[in-house]
């Protein structure tokens, strides 16, 4: 008897579906948590059943967070069932793991496969599974893997027929435990200390907070960007009917009108004409297929879909069988599935669309394949009845893509190009395209309007009128589902790169350093977790997402801003640090526990104490120290979320020391050296309104705390 495990009920009835194809099989019946029928067994966990042991676990010790168990670094890591916030097993889970347990250990089961979901997630969430049923450890049976690109009842009984070993994913679940590992690692250690520190309970996650920092750092530029004002010569002037807008390139300062003026002056008495026009017919390639966060940026610019809602319904469409593997970061097909693909496109021609079959590097690259191809619909096509609105949305958005990227017919524009010249002084481009067959533009849902030009021939005479104007630069923009997708695949481009690539879209020679980054492990956070992470941060209320716009919240400043004060980096040089160490434990070139001692050495950087003098001590202590007596009240004073303050302050006391004061911390050193001798030592770093740094004292006046500037 062959035992399958899906990770889930809804994969375990699709499996059941795909079984019933296989000819030789009775029909599957249902049993109490498992179907049964011929030579198969199937059953299904429902995601995690098992998580990493809390650090209470390892050190024995009550669930009050504490300084002395802290950092934990486990000799060997733990699993144990999952438990609600009771602490206590949920029966449900309790009851699926014994029906796992009496299925793999039966003495007629000689084969248990991993039907997890296809990547490094769903592999490690069956094998530990199966480790703690000890069944492996009984000679004789045998361990597969059941890998499935879609859930169509064909793919199923086709890979079913086509299991391998499941030590051919050896090097896929090395970097599933050495991610989960790590992540443990980062989370428990640094998330217990900044809250310990704060008394805030802030998430300090390996991805979570440079994700959150990049959002920050945005919106922090915008916040604090002052514009440049500038004058240009423009000329706004119509030419057989049509405006045309010319802005010179050179810039002059806003106080300095004569200049531009005398510019405008010359441009103008020199007269503008047409220098040259081209003209050429060309065709138009289709926008790649869809990674899944192509498909979200694309989701969240057209429909504001966010990406927790877009990943819920493709991963909904991909259980029913109408989508193929959704957590994909290819935008490629593999060399092996083109018959698929033909059959695909035979299936969809059958309906009306105008479809063929296409080879070619710009659809077809194993190179640019990590595990998943792209996304693209299967031969399974969903009625107008099976889907709700948001639902076919999604699904048409894929299947037009499809369609685009194998349409029969060539998309074919003209496009144009103008130079106007300005008495030799200077020469203005304009470009235009104008679509004269629309090909896959029927179908593909980001057609973009055409651009006219002006009816003009080479040596007509351009009517101008440049006048100064006064322009100014802009802010940078606030990330975008599109934009904050587009810099997590590589945060390492440039943002005028970057730019250049999201315009790029339908050309494939541009993407070859997105691979390499993804495929060297320098993205942050990956497909399979993106999604989740960032609707984590918005959850804890550290970012907010309006239409398809984030912005960062007072909690996510907050953390940010805090951690940096603690010197906690948790950048997107660290993280990628740990994501290039991932890969190469799944390329075999690093170990899972070399990887975790990098995780280590980063973390242990966090709890040494750095050796510092008053002056330049910044260490504002942990929350509820006990600072000092307060010189008012003769009470406690302790150390608080923003502040040295008085424990009597129910009683009316209102002393407090700040915690931060002119852009620089007082440390918990000084504020007791001022309750104690009534001033501090010199603090170095101190900022002034006009930006200026200084030194001082801090020292007691009666009920106020003021600089103190002798020496």
């Amino acid at each position: 008897m062959t035992v399958i495990i899906a990770e889930k009920p809804s994969l375990a009835r699709n499996i059941v579906a795909g079984i019933q194809n296989i000819p030789s099989n009775t029909e599957m019946k249902k049993k109490n948590g498992y179907y049964e029928g011929g030579n198969f067994l199937v059953t299904w966990a429902f995601g995690h059943l098992f998580s990493l042991c809390d650090i209470e676990d390892y050190t024995k010790t009550s669930g009050k967070w504490s300084l002395e168990s802290i950092p934990c670094f486990p000799e060997h890591f733990e699993f144990k069932l999952k438990t609600g916030s009771d602490k206590k097993t949920d029966p449900g889970t309790l009851k699926q793991f014994e029906t796992i347990k009496y299925l793999c250990c039966r003495e007629d089961v000689d084969t248990i496969v991993n039907a997890g979901d296809s990547d490094r997630e769903g592999e490690i969430i069956i094998r530990i599974c199966v480790e703690k049923t000890g069944a492996l450890e009984r000679t004789g049976k045998q361990f597969k893997r059941l890998w499935l690109p879609d859930q169509t009842p064909e793919t199923v009984r086709k890979a079913i027929l086509e299991m391998k070993s499941e030590e051919e994913y050896d090097n896929l679940a090395d970097e599933g435990f050495a991610r989960t590992y790590i992540d443990w690692l980062y989370g428990v250690n640094l998330t217990r200390f900044a809250t310990l520190k704060t008394g805030t309970l802030l998430r300090v996650g390996r991805v979570i907070v440079p994700i959150v920092k990049a959002i920050y750092d945005r919106d922090m530029e915008i916040r604090h960007f002052v514009p440049d004002v500038y004058l240009a010569a423009v000329s706004k002037e119509k030419t057989k009917g049509e405006e045309i807008e010319l802005i010179s390139k050179t810039k002059f300062d806003k106080n300095r009108p004569r200049e531009a003026q005398e510019l405008c002056d010359k441009y103008n008495a020199a007269g503008a004409y047409v220098l040259s026009k081209k003209t050429k017919k060309e065709k138009i390639n289709p926008g790649k297929l869809f990674s899944l966060s192509k498909l979200q940026n694309l989701l969240g610019k057209k429909y504001k879909m966010s990406m927790a809602d877009s990943l819920a319904i493709v991963q909904k469409l991909y259980e029913e069988g109408y989508l193929t593997y959704p957590r994909t970061n290819s935008e490629y097909l593999a060399t092996n599935e083109k018959d698929k693909i033909r059959k695909i496109i035979s299936n969809i021609k059958t309906i009306g669309y105008p479809v063929v079959f296409k080879d070619g590097k710009n659809i077809f690259d194993d190179s640019k394949i990590e595990s998943h191809s792209a996304l693209t619909p299967t031969y399974k096509i969903p009625n107008k009845e099976s889907l709700n609105e948001r639902e076919m949305q999604v699904y048409q958005t894929v299947f037009r893509r499809f369609v685009a990227v194998f349409c029969e017919e060539d998309c074919l524009a003209q496009k144009t190009e103008i130079v106007i010249d300005v008495g030799g002084y200077e020469q203005f481009t304009l470009r235009g395209t104008v679509i004269v067959q629309k090909g896959f533009l029927r179908f593909d849902d980001s057609e973009k309007k055409d651009k006219i030009l002006p009816p003009l021939e080479k040596g007509d005479i351009v009517n101008i009128n440049f006048m100064p104007t006064e322009k100014q630069t802009s802010p940078p923009k606030h990330y975008t589902i599109e934009t904050l997708n587009n810099y997590l695949k590589n945060p390492f481009r440039e943002e005028k790169a970057a730019a250049n690539a999201e315009k790029s879209d339908r050309d494939s020679e541009n993407d070859e350093e997105d691979y390499r980054a993804i495929f060297e492990g320098l993205e942050l956070g990956t497909e399979a977790t993106r999604t989740g992470i960032i609707d984590n941060a918005k959850k804890s209320g550290y970012i907010q997402l309006k239409k398809d716009v984030y912005t960062i919240l007072p909690g996510g400043e907050y953390l940010i801003e805090q951690l940096d004060r603690m010197r906690i980096s948790m950048d997107k040089y660290k993280t990628s640090l740990v994501g290039q160490a991932l890969k190469k434990v799944y390329r075999r070139d690093m170990t899972i526990s070399e990887s975790i001692e990098l995780a280590k050495r980063e973390i242990s950087e966090v709890f040494e104490k750095k050796e510092t003098t008053p002056e330049t001590d910044t260490d504002t202590g942990f929350y509820k120290d006990l600072v000092g007596k307060c010189p008012l009240c003769g009470r406690d004073v302790i150390k608080g979320k923003f502040s040295y303050g008085c424990t009597g302050y129910k009683d009316g006391c209102k002393f407090k020391v700040p915690c931060f004061l002119c852009g620089r911390a007082v440390s918990i050193s000084n504020a007791k050296l001022l309750l104690s001798e009534g001033r501090t030592s010199k603090i170095q770093g101190f900022i002034s309104k006009n930006g200026k740094q200084f030194s001082a004292r801090l020292k007691l006046d009666g009920e106020k705390i003021v600089f103190d500037f002798d020496d």
